[in-house]
């Protein structure tokens, strides 16, 4: 099993990160703030304006540690990394599988709304007795229709174009409950409609910010197995885009980004006061609720489960990696589909 190693995330505007020796070292105002040996470190994601010295960019390049620069928002920048690795036969089977990607879209589509329809059926689980009677049957109807978009994705004359009609007819489903699973008192936590680009109330900001590092997850995956982040199956090819990263993203955001984010604010650990409103109407995590939500995040992916393919508990942070290498197994032929990864 592939070791879980960790993501620094510097979120202070003006820290400089320096290496000394074997370490990495964050300093604020020439104060030493902390210590990372190299060798325990994945990636750094950097939040604005973070001074990063040659010689660790030149270190974290040869060893395969990314580097990814966002935004103080957590908008993607820029992304430093190493040469690419793999095997340049499996990526030129993967552009091949690109081209006829109906097996693949299927198990991505059923994983997404299987895990989407779990999160629903687990707040039904949770609190349906809690719910007032349309509440509660409301959910009910979403997860029965869902179980029917799942069917029919899996009838084998299903057409890509038509697959991603009922992944979309899933998500209006899903958010369309999602004010349904929030039990926080701030009125300002209320869920109105998915927005993005920017994210126009607090549910939103956090959805988006924390999607923004399961992305980030994702794509390293990809290119740690060896696979072209760029070329995906479900979503379409587009320049600049991680179409790969956010096929494998899909099956992932219910169980990891959704559930953090309705734990987080359910258990008030986030508030309305922990955002804060732009003059052009985005809605921003404050400094602080970022670096509470960066714990959350690192304390969930700790978290392990069983993987129902493999067989094995893995942590969640894991879980990325071991699709994109199951991914990889499928296209070299060595499974027969590939196996989406399935919460309950």
């Amino acid at each position: 099993m592939k070791r879980l190693l960790n993501t620094v995330y510097v979120t202070t505007e003006g820290a400089a990160l320096r290496k000394d020796g074997e370490t990495l070292v964050a300093e604020v105002e020439g104060v030493e703030k902390t210590r990372v040996p190299l060798h325990m470190l994945a990636s750094v994601v950097a939040f604005g304006p973070v001074l990063l010295t040659p010689a660790l960019i030149a270190t974290c390049a040869e060893r395969g540690v990314t580097v990814a620069l966002l935004s103080r928002n957590g908008r993607f920048q820029a992304r430093i990394e190493g040469p690419v690795s793999g095997n340049v036969l499996l990526r030129r089977e993967q552009y091949r599988r690109a081209d006829v990607p109906e097996d693949i879209v299927r198990s991505f589509v059923l994983g997404k709304v299987s895990n989407q329809r779990a999160v629903l059926r687990r707040a039904l689980r949770d609190y349906g007795e809690e719910m007032d009677v349309t509440a509660r049957a409301a959910l009910e109807a979403a997860c029965d229709r869902m179980a029917q978009v799942m069917r029919r994705v899996q009838l084998s004359d299903r057409t890509v174009d038509e697959m991603r009609g009922s992944e979309g007819e899933a998500a209006t489903l899903y958010f369309a409950s999602f004010d349904l699973l929030i039990r926080s008192p701030d009125a300002d936590m209320r869920w109105t409609g998915r927005s993005r680009r920017p994210p126009l109330d607090a549910m939103n900001a956090l959805l988006s910010f924390l999607y923004t590092l399961l992305t980030h997850d994702c794509r390293s995956a990809c290119e740690a197995v060896g696979l072209d982040p760029a070329v995906g199956f479900l979503h379409r090819d587009r320049p600049g885009r991680p179409s790969l990263a956010l096929d494998l993203m899909e099956e992932l955001r219910a169980p990891l980004a959704d559930r953090l984010a309705l734990s987080l604010v359910n258990r008030r650990q986030l508030r309305s006061r922990d955002f804060c409103r732009m003059d052009g109407g985005a809605v921003l995590l404050t400094d602080a609720a970022r670096r509470g939500v960066l714990t959350a995040w690192q304390d969930r992916k700790r978290e392990e489960r069983q993987h129902g393919f493999l067989q094995e508990k893995a942590p969640f942070g894991l879980v990325p990696y071991l699709q994109a290498q199951l991914l990889a197994r499928h296209l070299r032929g060595d499974i027969d589909a590939y196996p989406p990864w399935f919460w309950s």
